[in-house]
């Protein structure tokens, strides 16, 4: 097997003891966190490897899901099987899954995958809960803590979006397995079917915390993919005053971390959010 991309060299080491015949196919990374995604080729069928550096936390939760949270999907062939780990390397075998990314297509724009996608994700959420008292408390702290780093927020928005932040009273939450980047960039479409991938963001959370990526972008251009979506999901579990405060931590995350990884249009999206949140047109930054 040929030496492959981005990977450390223990990790080419236990690739080659798993997959000794392996080829490479693909370098499927995104190429702004240290998140490595390789398709293979082997004598029994493609496979995905993923790999992080030593501080890497998706690699962590995307092994905790596929073994607590994924088995509904992968039974019904809608989300990889894991085949292999090893979380002290960082690195983990599935299974390729067929079909192509839904992202970017016509598909992006079909409310009968939307539709797909929250009876998917409402079965996510349906398998288990447990209370949190200290989780929006914590969610806000965390908050501040990035309104504190390097970003390109003007310091007059800081200062209201600090307001909002101190002035919201947290409350005991219900949390339930999420994906938690639940978007057509995450899904597959294999004919008319809907499939999942990448689970390095799956975590406890509120229900309602998996609309949130698709509310900034899909939702806010075609309300049809809004209704279909929560017509598969069978309710809506946004209430005003938690979704509200769930929309300005994404803005203020959304911004600081795609500066902080150099992805200035992410970064323009997060600037975007932060005006619309609060309701004005002063909110930007020059390039």
């Amino acid at each position: 097997m040929i030496d492959l991309p981005r990977i450390s060299s223990g990790q080419q080491a236990v690739v080659r003891t798993w997959l000794p015949e392996a080829e490479l196919v693909a370098d499927l990374s995104w190429n702004l966190v240290d998140t490595t995604v390789l398709h293979l080729r082997t004598p029994d069928g493609d496979r995905i490897v993923k790999a992080g550096g030593p501080t890497n936390h998706h690699i962590d939760r995307e092994i905790h899901a596929h073994q607590h949270f994924t088995a509904p999907w992968v039974a019904r062939g809608r989300a990889a099987r894991m085949l292999r780990h090893d979380g002290d390397m960082k690195i983990m075998l599935l299974d390729y899954l067929p079909g192509s990314l839904m992202e970017g297509t016509a598909a992006a724009n079909d409310p009968t995958l939307y539709r797909q996608a929250g009876a998917l994700l409402a079965e996510l959420h349906r398998l288990d809960a447990r209370p949190d008292e200290d989780y929006e408390a914590k969610l806000t702290r965390k908050s501040l803590a990035w309104l504190e780093a390097e970003h390109r927020i003007p310091s007059a928005t800081v200062r209201r979006l600090r307001d909002i932040l101190l002035a919201h009273e947290p409350r005991p939450v219900t949390l339930v397995p999420t994906h938690g980047d639940w978007q057509p960039r995450n899904w597959l479409v294999d004919g008319d079917t809907l499939l999942a991938i990448d689970f390095g963001r799956a975590d406890w959370r509120p229900a309602f915390s998996d609309f949130a990526r698709l509310a900034v972008r899909e939702f806010r251009t075609n309300p049809a993919l809004e209704a279909a979506f929560l017509d598969g999901y069978g309710s809506d579990p946004r209430t005003p005053d938690l979704w509200y405060i769930l929309q300005v931590r994404e803005a203020i995350g959304t911004a600081i971390w795609a500066y902080r990884v150099g992805d200035e249009p992410f970064e323009m999206q997060g600037h975007r959010m932060i005006e619309e949140v609060l309701g004005s047109s002063e909110v930007g930054f020059r390039s």
